[in-house]
């Protein structure tokens, strides 16, 4: 059965992942697209309903991205947040208040607003709420057509409908967790009136992607690249499940994984999966491609073309391979830049992927999947839940967690303290209700002493986050007689680093991984 789609064109602005979580939260499908996406593609996909993200934009600037207005004549029911709220009443002649060119504020603060829940998108929600607001642009005249649906004292007109066209708009952020009724207004608009039948599940998804991938390889050979990750493991016995023997995995030890990472890895799908395995050991052949480099995105680059390179090798010693797996998930594309968002960062998986690749195709089977739906798909496959639940780990490894160049020294050094700060959070019991947790190599080196002598070492720094989503984060007030258990243990039992310090950067401005 085809799943049905909505699709949320993406504006610019900081919460437009989280709109995209948020809806499949609902148990709809949705698909990101750029704000400037030809008409024909969204009338060819046949969408259930359309939502507008906001934006860092004013509309009344002369680079503002604007959609074609023809989307408001297909008859799909537009649910316009924040700058896609001001972009349809000024497309459709309403009249916003701002000064031409001014930018968004971008601090964001609650507003008191009452609802009028008549409305069908306000069915159901409190009359009084508070809703996340993020500029400083107010509607002043409602399009023709529109009626006005939601008012506070600082924005006379913050949320519009014209039920006749099925346009809606509102100028707070209901997918954020401090708007109160949020996800009820996304429910009335996604169940009422786009008309969805929430039947987007990881059981269907399982089901059919399975059935998708038998079509698609038929008889040929797979080759997975499996780093024991949450993302290559669901991929791996996805793909397994679909057509067993044929795949071929392969753990490329690239001397950037986690202390011990490699034959744990190995042990687990030797052992409880039978699954083809074979571990290839290409430490120093990373290291030699990485020596003097110091950009981060350089690093992306190198260590995910060496990835694509190892596995051309090891598929000619095989014979005639046609597909390659990946682990590729959803916000791995978003945050590699789409539609007007700026580029993030580039993933192995997505902007790292050499221009050539020696292979038919690259299958990608959670390339439409946020992280929290991976892991419900691996609990779906029977993987068991230590391996699901295990810590996230980036596709470069602790190469983007070690500022600078890399060398197996300062491997060294970074897996013994991340090790210990991992085996510290593990018997205090706090693993359980921590998201993310790690350490970081730092270039910084300072002064310090170490059995009575001068020492001038590295200073590592550590990070642990809790989020729903990882597109926003908190950092974890960890208690600090743990980090000081973890401080005392680096630098006595970790040579080279006399500093330890604990990162309290919430995502955003800072990201969880520090490259």
């Amino acid at each position: 059965m085809e799943k049905e789609l909505v699709i949320v064109l993406d504006f610019g602005g900081q919460y437009n992942q989280l709109i995209a979580r948020r809806v499949r939260e609902c148990n709809v499908y949705c698909e990101m697209l750029p704000y400037n996406t030809d008409i024909e593609i969204i009338k060819s996909k046949a969408p259930k309903g359309i939502i507008f993200t906001g934006g860092v934009h004013s509309v009344y600037e002369p680079d503002a991205p604007i959609c074609n207005p023809g989307i408001f004549s297909l008859g799909v029911p537009v649910l316009g947040i924040s700058y896609g709220c001001n972009l349809m009443t000024h497309i459709l002649g309403g009249k916003i208040s701002g000064t031409a060119g001014s930018k968004i504020d971008k601090n964001y603060h609650n507003v008191n607003i009452e609802l009028d829940t008549s409305s069908e998108l306000f069915s159901e929600a409190n009359r009084y709420s508070a809703c996340l607001m993020s500029h400083t642009e107010y509607i002043e005249a409602a399009a023709p057509g529109f009626k006005v649906i939601a008012f506070s004292e600082t924005y006379p007109i913050t949320a519009v409908e014209n039920t006749e066209k099925k346009l809606y708009g509102v100028l707070f952020h209901p997918e954020a967790q401090h708007t109160e009724d949020g996800m009820k207004i996304l429910q009335n608009f996604l169940y009422n009136i786009c008309h969805c039948k929430a039947t987007w599940t990881m059981t269907s998804f399982v089901k059919e992607s399975v059935r998708r991938l038998k079509e698609k390889i038929g008889d040929s050979r797979v080759l997975c690249a499996l780093s024991g990750g949450v993302d290559s493991s669901v991929s791996a016995v996805l793909v397994s499940k679909a057509v067993g023997k044929q795949l071929t995995c392969i753990l490329v030890d690239h001397g950037l994984l986690r202390k011990n990472e490699a034959d744990e890895v190995e042990e687990v799908f030797t052992k409880q999966f039978d699954i083809n395995l074979i571990r290839v050991n290409a430490q120093q052949r990373f290291y030699d491609k990485l020596a003097g480099v110091t950009d981060p995105e350089r690093k992306r680059k190198i260590i995910g073309e060496e990835f694509i390179r190892v596995f051309e090798e090891e598929a000619k010693k095989l014979g005639k391979v046609d597909y390659l797996v990946q682990g590729t998930i959803y916000p791995d594309i978003i945050e590699s830049g789409i539609g007007n968002s700026s580029v993030i960062k580039s993933h192995h998986n997505v902007g790292g992927l050499p221009e050539h690749i020696d292979f038919k195709e690259l299958i990608e089977p959670l390339k439409d999947l946020f992280k929290d739906e991976v892991r419900k798909v691996g609990l779906e496959l029977g993987l068991p839940e230590k391996m699901v639940y295990r810590q996230p780990f980036p596709g470069p490894g602790l190469g983007v967690r070690i500022i600078g160049e890399i060398t197996p020294e300062k491997v060294r050094i970074l897996q013994e303290a991340d090790y210990i700060f991992r085996d510290e959070i593990a018997k205090a019991g706090l693993d359980i209700n921590i998201s993310q947790y790690f350490a970081i190599l730092t270039n910084l080196r300072s002064v310090g002493v170490r059995s009575g002598e001068r020492t001038y070492d590295y200073t590592v720094a550590l990070r642990a986050v809790t989020t729903t989503d990882f597109m926003t984060a908190e950092y974890v007030k960890i208690p600090w007689e743990v980090l000081g258990r973890v401080s005392r243990r680096i630098v006595s039992e970790v040579n080279h680093v006399n500093r330890v310090c604990y990162d309290i950067t919430s995502k955003p401005p800072a990201t969880i991984e520090w490259e």
